[in-house]
């Protein structure tokens, strides 16, 4: 506070304090003055804050508006805009060098805005510090609106420059009135996202551990400060805290975490007198002197103190009343607080009741979104009111302190301002109307998630979003990234709007939503929580009694099955579609039935079968008037004809699939013949080979699909044995692994060690092509993959051939006994 004290005179705060004197003389709150100034209210409260210094067309305005001559407050202006000292002129004007293509994105920084009004808690923020710096992590707890979350995050950037790599931020909602406590599961899962660790590496299955395991291997190696705010308990937390290395963890609840005997609590209690009353001073702007409004009225600012509990939130709260009526005495704000109930609601109903009638019904709304943050378009829909509506009205609510924005464009409510708008929606909305605004909310995101599905999706849907009334006003995404970022953005509260529409009984909804997530699901967020989803819409679509709902729900049920390796459900889920999408008579959802049951078989170790069923779907796709899902099943059809040897066939195929113009170098089936290319032609045409396979590479790497890039890596590998140049080809197989193994994907190492171990016999390595027979030898039993125990076999008797004839022929006796058990009719050649 002294270091404070001493920057009185900084130029800023000295020009924010002439222009609240403007405001003064006046007589205007801040929107009727920024209306007829011509600036925004939000811009205007931050000139007259201090936080943002206004540009001098904005300090001309203001003094014509008033009659005031600007002049004298230009020199307070140019020392306010250029607070340090302009560089020495030099020669030449050096400029600072360009980052390198492809350099690492700067580091993440999620931390809230830290206050500028931070007051008090010297000793608090000390001990803080203290117990981070001695052990990592430490506790701060406290009851509702004591500031734990304000000190965690300004000491969070007290200690940022100190962990440059990242400083991430997550509410675990322990109490958010309305919601669950986020579970370990997503909270660690939004974490790792956070850090940008590829969701391929994320483990999917085996529970709790695995994640928190993975978690605390990526924080070894960075020097990152995580906020765990809003803690429900120490179940909750502890699988989220760094383990060894330099990473430290603030935790805030509202509870001791007596369970985190390792973690030093750091309790807060209430401001005292003289913090709140500097803070009270500071956060509505009064000048202080026996001039201000406070002093003026000491047992009236004495009342406000006792009526807000010295809690700094309801200080805040009451504070900004006082700084945006300036014909206010305190008296009055004591006599609107003494009309609520609690020093809760007494600041937060305060605060609403200043709002004209149609914004206090839409900061009720507010209460009811069912995720922790929100858009303008979320808001729109909520109150049916178009975006520009809700915009202008957020503002105001931002105004009043009633809403928050953790960032630009998103929006939240702080728990107990969100408790107190679903108590006041509840005392004064009818039911039936709240009803209506959360199925608002519902139709918005499964609409919105539809839109940006479409831009991610190769494939259009098989029917149109039907569930609930299209918004009147939608994102605009222009292209699969910018639909990504939203998903990303909105995807715990897409989880939240789930599980809101399966407690309403919000059946269609709850059959469409994850349909229009599994795109971005399959590239971020793998399968766990897709399959749960499934299990849902499964459910709902029984209830509905929909025939064509009902066999899509099995058939996306088996496809997150087959995602998630649980082969014979999958198979027991396309079995139960099958015949139903048989008697819908839907063509295109009968053509992705068949495609996925040929992935099954193929994994399963068949080959042709799934041969038949990728020609039978590229067939449906036709006759449905899908030109890309015709394209699709060539490409899968080309990959399995190379997969039989049928190598011109393959060439043929996978060339009319790259001659169809697609606007996207990465259009799946494009990226399947180009790889499908490259292996077929690459004994009679190498250059050309490994320029399809390396223009894969480039973009698969480009697309960030990592399985991509490890599969062209491996085929890059066969392409080069078989133009004889073996060291690139272990080199480039050596890759594939290496990125496996980085994304914890054992299984799909039998797809690749076949071809690996082939190339290390012919480069004369017959004890490592050995080793990796064996490996899938091993590994293809327990996973299924009959087809390739075949290979295995055969593989080891190729090289034992020359050493051990005997043992030789015995696995070829076992490769052919396989391969006649998956297609009795064949025969040994």
């Amino acid at each position: 506070m002294q270091r404070r004290r001493a920057e009185k005179a900084d130029p800023q705060d000295e020009l924010a304090a002439r222009l609240r004197m403007l405001q003064e003389l006046s007589g205007r709150g801040v929107r009727a003055l920024a209306r007829d100034a011509g600036l925004s209210s939000s811009s205007l409260s931050r000139y007259l804050s201090g936080q943002t210094v206004p540009p001098w067309t904005a300090v001309i305005a203001l003094c014509r508006l008033l009659k005031r001559d600007p002049r004298p407050l230009r020199p307070l202006w140019e020392r306010a805009s250029s607070p340090l000292p302009a560089p020495p002129k030099t020669s030449r004007q050096v400029q600072p060098p360009a980052p390198p293509a492809g350099a690492p994105r700067p580091p993440r920084n999620d931390l809230p805005r830290d206050v500028p009004d931070f007051t008090g808690r010297e000793a608090e923020l000390a001990a803080v510090l203290a117990a981070v710096g001695a052990g990592g992590v430490v506790a701060v707890d406290g009851m509702a609106g004591v500031g734990k979350t304000c000190l965690a995050v300004h000491a969070a950037h007290r200690l940022a420059a100190a962990y440059p790599d990242a400083q991430l931020y997550i509410d675990l909602h322990g109490f958010t009135a309305g919601r669950e406590p986020l579970g370990p599961d997503p909270a660690l899962r939004a974490l790792l996202a956070a850090l940008d660790v590829p969701s391929e590496k994320i483990p999917q299955e085996g529970g709790i551990e695995p994640l928190a395991a993975c978690w605390r291997s990526e924080l070894a190696h960075r020097r990152a400060v995580v906020v765990l705010d809003n803690a429900a308990d120490a179940d909750q937390v502890r699988p989220l805290l760094p383990g060894a290395g330099p990473s430290v963890a603030l935790v805030t609840s509202r509870n001791r975490l007596l369970g985190l005997e390792e973690v030093p609590p750091v309790s807060l209690d209430v401001l005292t007198p003289l913090e709140g009353a500097e803070l009270l001073a500071r956060a509505s702007g009064d000048p202080g002197g026996p001039d201000g409004r406070l002093a003026r009225e000491p047992e009236a600012a004495a009342e406000v103190l006792r009526r807000c509990g010295h809690l700094p939130l309801a200080l805040r709260l009451a504070a900004a009343r006082l700084r945006h009526r300036p014909g206010w005495t305190v008296g009055i704000l004591v006599e609107r607080m003494a009309e609520g109930a609690t020093e809760f609601d007494t600041a937060f109903a305060m605060s609403v009741r200043q709002l004209d009638r149609g914004r206090r019904r839409f900061f009720r709304l507010l209460g009811l979104v069912p995720g922790s943050t929100f858009d303008e378009h979320v808001a729109a829909a909520l109150a049916d009111v178009p975006p520009r509506a809700a915009r202008a009205m957020l503002e105001d609510l931002l105004d009043a302190h009633l809403v928050q924005q953790p960032a630009a464009g998103r929006y939240r409510l702080h728990d107990l301002v969100r408790q107190h708008a679903r108590r006041a929606a509840a005392e004064q909305d009818p039911p039936a109307e709240r009803e209506r605004a959360l199925g608002r909310v519902l139709d918005y995101y499964v609409h919105a998630a539809a839109a940006a599905d479409a831009a991610v999706s190769y494939l259009s849907p098989a029917l149109e979003t039907s569930a609930g009334r299209p918004p009147a006003d939608l994102p605009e995404f222009t292209g699969k990234h910018a639909a990504l970022l939203w998903f990303a953005t909105e995807y715990t509260n897409l989880m939240a709007v789930f599980d809101a529409a399966v407690a309403a009984g919000a059946d269609a909804h709850v059959c469409e939503l994850p349909r229009r997530m599994r795109a971005f699901f399959a590239r971020r967020c793998g399968t766990t929580h897709l399959n749960v989803l499934f299990e849902h819409s499964l459910a709902a679509a029984r209830r509905l009694d929909d025939p064509l709902r009902l066999a899509e729900a099995h058939s996306d049920l088996g496809f997150a099955r087959y995602n998630a390796g649980r082969m014979a459900e999958a198979d027991a889920a396309y079995e139960a579609a099958e015949p139903l999408v048989s008697r819908a008579g839907n063509v295109r959802t009968e053509a992705e039935l068949t495609m996925r049951r040929g992935y099954l078989k193929w994994d399963e170790g068949r080959v042709e079968e799934p041969l038949d069923l990728f020609r039978r779907a590229g067939g449906l796709y036709r006759d449905a008037g899908c030109p890309t899902g015709t394209a699709h099943a060539t490409a899968y059809e080309a990959w399995a004809m190379l997969q039989l040897g049928h190598r011109e066939e393959a060439a043929r195929l996978a060339r009319t699939v790259l001659e169809i113009p697609h606007a996207d170098p990465a259009w799946p089936p494009a990226l399947t013949a180009r790889i499908t290319l490259g292996v077929a032609i690459a004994a009679e045409e190498p250059g050309e080979a490994t320029g399809h396979l390396e223009g894969a590479l480039a973009l698969a790497r480009e697309d960030g699909h990592r399985h991509n890039e490890a599969w062209c890596l491996n085929c890059l590998g066969v392409a080069l044995r078989q133009a004889g140049r073996y060291e690139e080809a272990l080199d480039a197989h050596r890759r594939a692994f290496a990125l496996l193994d980085e994304l914890f994907e054992e299984h799909w190492k039998i797809h690749f060690l076949y071809g690996h171990a082939e190339t290390c016999r012919l480069a004369g390595q017959p004890e490592e092509a050995l080793r990796l027979h064996r490996q899938a030898l091993e590994l293809a039993p327990r996973l299924g993959y009959r087809h390739a125990e075949a290979l295995a076999r055969e593989g080891i008797a190729a090289v034992l051939d020359g050493t051990d004839p005997a043992a030789a022929a015995e696995h070829r006796a076992a490769a052919l006994a396989v391969r006649r058990d998956l297609d009795p009719g064949a025969r040994p050649d």
